[in-house]
């Protein structure tokens, strides 16, 4: 299974809201390289769910419970969309700043192109976003 890190705005649709509708039609993503991402996702693929804006944290766990296909909203591009499906909010949120303190993640997209709204993640990456936000355990 891959591993992605999927940004949004919380005032435009926040962990908060995915949790309340437990699974939402991931959309509105019309970066190329962020859609080449969105269409490599395949059902299973584990996500964490990343505040941008003021927030700048990972807040959470959700995953892919429909790979892609065509936005129908948007039928006459390109745009591929993914469904997906709450799983839990993280004890502890995981800011930007403790990431960037982690040389471990000094080769993470989410550092190196900021802007980028879906980053895939190493399984090492994704561990210890998991580890620094009290999902599992530090051995």
């Amino acid at each position: 299974m891959s591993k992605f890190l999927l940004k949004t705005e919380p005032t435009e649709y926040s962990f908060d809201d995915l949790d309340r509708d437990r699974h939402t039609v991931w959309d509105g993503i019309t970066n190329g390289l962020a859609q080449k991402h969105i269409a490599s996702m395949r059902e299973g693929d584990e996500l964490i769910i990343y505040h941008s804006g003021d927030e700048r944290q990972a807040v959470g766990l959700a995953h892919v419970v429909r790979g892609p296909y065509t936005d129908p909203n948007h039928k006459e591009t390109k745009l591929h969309v993914v469904n997906i499906l709450v799983d839990r909010r993280f004890p502890k949120p995981v800011t930007l700043a403790e990431i960037k303190l982690k040389p471990a993640f000094a080769n993470f997209d989410l550092l190196k192109l900021p802007r980028l709204s879906v980053v895939p993640m190493s399984d090492e990456h994704y561990v210890e976003i998991l580890k620094m936000s009290g999902s599992i355990s530090r051995r």
